[in-house]
């Protein structure tokens, strides 16, 4: 099993398929996205050279650059594991249990000999004459620069900017004289035993690191805007766990558990939309029972409607086992500014503060900051539409992996694994070298408008990025849809001959 170690993972410079030379595919990315795509293409496609270029000095993506305590997963891993590798510990896992697990993928597949780590693509440049990608490279150690020419671009290097987390500017930052941390980028020498910690923010960091903290800290407090939809639960599958009992092959207990979660989160999905005040009611109704009706009235009942934001998923209720003890409390306030002791509310109230934690979200990062241009010319990417969410107008041989608000990535990333490699093969079949979505005819008057509908999901990284992504149409194929159910079906069947798709 792969452990992290650098050592055993190649850094040649040249690489597969050498410096100078040309691959098939560049897979942007090594975290579940990118490692999922490799294994896909060697398995679906044998024939294509290809390489993964990765900025981090290791494979593993998010669960590389989280360092913060009791760092887990908000999907469960039957469903954010690979359909292709069954995931056989408990449904929530911690960062060290996820990249255990994309270890063995890589080893199995042997695929590590593909990847080059310490590698930021700087531009990729389309050249019609030669139909395929000049890919400027840097090494982050060195700042080398080299160039790989690529027939086909598979980014997958997620949607937040991994180098920083959002952090707002509040007044009088510079006069707090405690620590001031942001969750992505965790000092190792941060010392919080006995000390009095504030996190700002509601969401799935919070509701992690707080109870991990507790367990140290002299108190911990969650301070919020606006309250989170929540659900605890016990951090094991009972069907997975009688599949187990009787000896069902790992492979089949995968799949079966897989679908049964599939079908009950598909089934909350549409209830949440359909009857949200009967879901809001069956959530608090839960918290109720843990914290009591003022509590839950004051810090844990939103403004808004089940599903417009993840719902986090609290694994034994660790969270609120630590506020029903005393160890950790939750605020519903706004701030004012900092002071030298801590934080001054809007309400008056000073949060005094040895530590002051912002789990306050990330940086929408968009096909990873790279600079994209056709024969010369910039692409200005908030002006393309996107077909599906998987590729976009103007920009050829390229497809981006961006998966499910409301179910787990990795499910996406399998589907567009089928999709790229089934359209890779009708290109070669074809004779063709050039693919990209265009709008038709038909589509002349459609009405465009952001990635996303707010009123259907409106995340605080989302809204204050969703300028710099593609557009979407008012029609489905133009859009990029949350319903995997009909997406498991919709994707593998894609007619490849739709005048969507403009060939050379």
């Amino acid at each position: 099993m792969s452990d992290g170690n650098l050592s055993e993972r190649t850094r040649d410079p040249s690489g597969p398929g050498g410096e100078a030379g040309r691959v098939d595919v560049l897979i942007v990315g090594a975290g579940i996205s990118g490692i999922g795509a490799a294994y896909h293409l060697q398995t679906q496609s044998p024939g294509k050279t290809f390489r993964i270029v990765e900025t981090q000095a290791d494979f593993g993506g998010t669960w590389r650059t989280h360092k913060y305590p009791g760092v887990r997963s908000d999907s469960d891993l039957h469903t954010f594991g690979y359909r292709f590798k069954a995931w056989r510990g408990p449904p929530i896992a911690t960062a060290e249990e996820i990249l255990a697990y994309m270890g063995e993928v890589i080893d199995e597949n042997d695929i590590a000999r593909h990847i080059r780590y310490r590698t930021r693509v700087l531009t990729a440049d389309w050249s019609e004459a030669d139909c395929a990608w000049s890919v400027e490279m840097e090494d982050v150690d060195t700042g080398q620069r080299s160039r790989l020419t690529a027939g086909f671009l598979w980014m997958c290097q997620g949607y937040y900017r991994h180098s920083e987390g959002y952090t707002p500017e509040w007044p009088g930052m510079d006069d707090y004289r405690g620590r001031l941390v942001h969750p992505q980028t965790w000092p190792e020498d941060l010392d919080y035993a006995g000390k009095r910690i504030v996190v700002i923010g509601s969401g799935a960091t919070a509701a992690t690191l707080i109870p991990a903290l507790a367990e140290a800290a002299g108190h911990v407090t969650m301070l919020q805007r606006s309250p989170t939809y929540f659900t605890p639960g016990r951090n094991r599958n009972e069907l997975a766990e009688t599949l187990r009992e009787l000896e069902i092959d790992p492979a089949w207990t995968h799949e079966i558990v897989r679908r049964a979660m599939l079908k009950t989160g598909a089934q909350m999905t549409k209830r949440a939309l359909e009857q949200p005040a009967e879901v809001r009611e069956e959530l608090l109704g839960v918290l109720r029972g843990l914290l009591g009706e003022d509590y839950v009235a004051e810090h844990f009942t939103p403004r808004y409607d089940p599903w417009r934001q993840r719902i986090a998923f609290v694994p034994n209720g660790d969270f609120f086992q630590a506020v029903k003890a005393g160890k950790a409390g939750v605020v519903t306030d706004e701030i004012d500014r900092f002071v030298p002791e801590g934080i001054r509310l809007k309400s008056g109230k000073v949060l005094e503060a040895d530590i002051i934690i912002t789990a306050t979200g990330f940086n929408l990062n968009v096909l990873g900051d790279i600079a994209f241009s056709v024969e010369g010319r910039p692409v200005d990417l908030s002006q393309s539409v996107t077909y599906r969410g998987m590729m976009f107008t103007g920009l050829p041989n390229l497809a981006w992996v961006f998966g499910y608000f409301r179910a787990s990535w990795t499910l996406r990333a399998d589907l567009m694994g089928d999709f790229v490699t089934r359209l890779l093969h009708y290109m070669d079949e074809k004779g063709l070298r050039r693919v990209e979505p265009a709008l038709r005819p038909e589509d002349a008057d459609m009405k465009l408008g952001p990635w996303i509908d707010e009123t259907e999901f409106n995340p605080g990284y989302l809204m204050r990025g969703v300028h710099l992504m593609p557009k979407a149409g008012d029609k489905p194929e133009w859009r990029h849809t949350q319903d995997y159910w009909s997406e498991k079906d919709l994707l593998p069947n894609l007619d490849l001959d739709d005048p969507i798709f403009r060939y050379r």
